[in-house]
């Protein structure tokens, strides 16, 4: 396709890409399953915010912000002697601070010899993560408010 004829306006991307059967319309989604709202993800958003602020010690490897999900790259603790690394995705489900607005899941690595298993874990990382996100959204909001 010729960029030239590709507009720069995102909507107008979208909508042609509607037209021509080549994208999908989530507009009427949360009509359909009897709730009503948007979910948008910003750097507005307090849940966000305090998940990039908590996970900055480690490296990332997807930030996407409209489909609310960050997911870490594999992290080894240099302290440690065994092969096992870590992983972390953080899903959003609503932008409500919350503990069901938001799902922490912690994979662990263990390679051996080339050869490398990994395993969902259900771990003090997880809940760890899970309160701090929470505690610090809890504070970004409230000195959003205080700001007003």
């Amino acid at each position: 396709m010729d960029s030239r004829k590709v507009s720069a306006n995102a909507q107008e991307r979208a909508k042609q890409n509607l037209e021509q059967g080549s994208g999908i319309s989530l507009k009427n989604l949360g009509k359909s399953l009897g709730r009503g709202g948007a979910y948008e993800f910003s750097t507005s958003n307090p849940m966000w915010r305090a998940s990039l602020e908590i996970l900055d010690f480690l490296p990332l490897s997807t930030v996407d912000y409209s489909g609310g999900v960050i997911i870490t790259d594999w992290y080894n603790d240099s302290n440690t002697s065994d092969n096992s690394s870590i992983k972390i995705t953080v899903r959003f489900l609503s932008n409500e601070i919350q503990t069901n607005s938001f799902k922490v899941i912690v994979h662990q690595r263990e390679c051996k010899i080339n050869n490398c298993t990994v395993k969902a874990i259900d771990s003090k990382i997880r809940e760890e993560l899970t309160r701090s996100i929470l505690t610090k959204a809890a504070t970004i909001q409230a000195e959003a408010k205080n700001k007003k």
